[in-house]
């Protein structure tokens, strides 16, 4: 239920103008609560931030961008993990009609210097222990972006750039965040987010009922999803604002103390991934496991066994969706309404306002049962209505990802006979391992540079935890003994950690003699995904998984 009256579909509307309404309407409300775990984990003080105060830091922040030149149509990159100033300089940067770029701290070189010279940012916010690194990225690409640590005593560097639409005033159509995400070819793709995509992802939230009714200036919604994504940046921060209630954005998911954050935070509403409830059930049951206020968990990807286990020893729903980066909330499916037919992968019944059609290779519509592509578009005039507005220089890409008007989404599902809707695979050549979407090909770039490496491909190989495994297949250039695999495997990963985030470095590495290949030397993705799952747990695969540990 909304606490605003603010008409989101209106032009003018922004993210800041939703916060600066609910501000002057309750500025002694909680806006952010930082439980003694992230506060630990960042250095900094737990406790409330209220309206109000959160509004006074946005406007102090907006005023310093603003003298520093700042202005609509800049891109700003931000690398602040989950901290509250994420928050507060995004929201600043919006009042300027600044989109901000959100930069994950596991990146390192290579990802580094492709998002600055893709995005074209003109400046980045960085924590102190990581200025050295994006600045050596920038020089690598020659760009003119300004890198500036955050907390430092020197004030904001000056825009290098004219504001491009400094002459317009901000609104709905807006660029609002430019988020990237993993593509089935070639590098990440950059989606140009509107603020109207993340009002319609917060008005679609408020308004979903059945199992997710949202109570206006009650609910306190708890997430250790990561804000460069856009389940944590756009579902759980916009309907906090919208409805009047309080975010607890975590830096990460700790399965030991999660409850204890739950509880001391006083929560109501769980973002989860299915890495969370096999985590958590993997515990000792406990007196204490029902001692919260969570009223659902909202999330996608729950293991089809731990869904009716995890319910029944926790107490509340854990309420499957379907979504992508792309479509936001234009698009969302969500088994909010009962029944949910859990442990089934069922993720709802499409609602009135989003139009879909399941279709085999030929782009022909399958019948009640049989898996088919999932496409989707909004109803009426304008198909993309909210949905992201375009991969950043590539419009064929964009126009490809919209062929024949619908939005082609790479997810192959079913439906039965009542119009709900189960997931059964993805199409696309993407791996996602905890929740993070990897790009093969992204990883093979990296990993054929490796002098040892003649050919190379990257598939996911089930994990049980984490969903996906990345698998990297690779041929030598020369002959390799046994003994050695061990050794040239971790030598293979570890160039791989010096390039990429943890996550997508190789968790296995088998040493094939070739890869299948089509007659035209493609690598055949279809019989390279069937071979990765089985090839854990033979002689020449090994197990590196030990090595993929987070980077401080």
């Amino acid at each position: 239920m909304l606490l605003t009256d603010l008409d989101t579909r209106a032009a003018d509307c922004t993210v800041h103008a939703v916060l600066q309404a609910v501000a002057l309407r309750q500025p002694q409300a909680d806006l952010l609560f930082t439980e003694d775990v992230t506060a630990a984990q960042y250095g900094i003080a737990p406790g409330t931030v209220s309206y109000g105060q959160a509004l006074a830091t946005v406007a102090q922040w907006r005023q310093a961008y603003q003298a520093a030149g700042y202005g609509h149509g800049h891109r700003v990159g931000l690398l602040l993990d989950n901290r509250p100033d994420f928050l507060y300089h995004w929201w600043a940067l919006n009042a300027l009609g600044v989109s901000v770029v959100p930069i994950h701290s596991d990146m390192r070189s290579a990802e580094l210097q492709y998002l600055i010279d893709h995005s074209e940012i003109v400046l980045a916010v960085v924590l102190p222990n990581r200025v050295a690194d994006v600045s050596q990225a920038a020089q690598a690409v020659a760009s003119d972006a300004a890198v500036w640590a955050h907390g430092s005593d020197a004030p904001l560097p000056p825009a290098a750039r004219l504001a491009p639409s400094a002459s317009q005033a901000p609104g709905r159509d807006s660029e609002c965040a430019l988020l990237y995400t993993s593509g089935t070819t070639g590098r990440p793709k950059g989606c140009r987010l509107l603020n109207g995509y993340f009002l319609a992802a917060g008005q679609w939230y408020a308004d979903l009922g059945g199992a997710c009714v949202m109570r206006s200036a009650q609910e306190r919604v708890i997430t250790p999803l990561p804000l460069n994504h856009m389940n944590a940046m756009a579902f759980s921060t916009m309907v906090v604002l919208l409805t009047g209630g309080c975010l607890v954005q975590l830096d990460r998911f700790h399965p030991q103390t999660w409850w204890q954050s739950v509880a001391q935070s006083r929560a109501t509403v769980v973002h989860y991934l299915g890495v969370m409830p096999a985590m958590l059930l993997s515990a000792p049951a406990q007196p204490s496991d029902r001692a919260h206020a969570v009223r659902f968990g909202f999330g996608a990807g729950v293991d089809q066994r731990n869904h009716a286990p995890f319910e029944a020893r926790f107490g509340f729903p854990l309420v499957e969706a379907w979504a992508m980066t792309e479509t936001g909330a234009a698009a969302c499916v969500m088994a909010n309404d009962e029944p949910r037919h859990v442990g089934t992968r069922c993720f709802g019944k499409p609602p009135p306002e989003m139009a879909y059609c399941l279709v085999d290779d030929q782009g022909v519509e399958v019948g009640v049962g049989v898996p088919g592509e999932l496409w989707v578009r909004a109803q009426g005039p304008n198909p993309r209505q909210d949905f992201f507005a375009g991969y950043l220089k590539d419009a064929q890409a964009t126009d490809e990802a919209w062929a024949g008007g619908w939005f082609h989404t790479g997810d192959l599902v079913q439906r039965d006979a009542k119009g709900l809707l189960y997931f059964v695979d993805r199409k696309k050549n993407v791996i996602r391992r905890s929740g993070e979407n990897i790009s093969a090909v992204e990883v093979e770039s990296v990993l054929a540079q490796h002098p040892a490496v003649k050919a190379c491909a990257i598939a996911a190989t089930p994990d049980a935890v984490r969903g996906d495994e990345v698998l990297a297949c690779v041929v030598t250039r020369e002959a390799l003994p046994a003994a050695q695999r061990a050794a040239l495997a971790q030598d293979l990963v570890r160039h791989c950690l010096d390039q990429l985030a943890y996550y997508k470095a190789p968790g296995y590495v088998a040493f094939v003699d070739a890869l299948p290949v089509t007659l035209s030397q493609k690598v055949q993705r279809g019989q390279l995904r069937d071979v990765a799952r089985e090839l854990p747990g033979q002689a020449h695969c090994i197990d590196v998984r030990a090595l993929k540990k987070r980077q401080a």
